[in-house]
């Protein structure tokens, strides 16, 4: 085998590899979930500020935690349809969790509600839904420390696992969320 050949060749070994690790990990799922922290450390709400890509938990007027996120490769403006690839803008809400998602650990906000739902059947268009707040796609957590340098959801709110993993024990279901510009 030509020398410039070897590298090419385990590049190769390396990539289809982890092609392999990935296609498992999205199979497998999430993970067993964090326990819920005592209700006395959990948000009572949730601040997503998107121009400046912050996702606060606060309990009280106390501030918990502070992430910084990823959001829709289209993040400016409120999501109006299924494909804009815009994170919602508005008040919801925590309504459902899910520990076997495509990324690792997801809580569904409630968009879309009654006003979104009546402004797209008015253009008669779909107003999309599966907005969540989630990690790194299964099988792509060592991605972790890179994901915030992109928007990359399809209009999620994403953190690292780590970060996610927090989160889902430090906010119960019926927590309110509010995303701002």
């Amino acid at each position: 085998m030509p020398r410039f050949l070897k590298p090419l060749a385990l590049l190769a070994l390396i990539a289809l590899g982890l092609f392999a690790y990935t296609q498992v990990m999205m199979r497998v799922g999430s993970g067993t979930p964090p326990p819920m922290a005592a209700d006395s450390e959990q948000a009572d709400t949730i601040l997503v500020d998107k121009s400046d890509r912050r996702l606060t938990l606060l309990r009280g007027n106390e501030t918990i935690a502070t992430y910084h996120i990823s959001m829709g490769a289209n993040p400016t403006g409120h999501k109006t349809q299924e494909g804009d690839e815009r994170t919602p803008t508005g008040t919801y809400e925590i309504d459902w969790r899910n520990e076997n998602s495509i990324a690792h650990l997801s809580l569904h906000i409630s968009y879309p509600n009654a006003d979104d739902i009546a402004q797209a059947e008015a253009r008669g268009v779909s107003p999309g839904g599966s907005i969540m707040i989630h990690g790194i796609l299964n099988g792509w957590g060592w991605l972790g420390p890179l994901q915030t340098y992109w928007d990359w959801t399809n209009g999620c709110i994403a953190v690292n696992n780590k970060q996610m993993r927090e989160i889902w024990s430090l906010v119960p279901n019926g927590t309110p969320i509010t995303i701002q510009e």
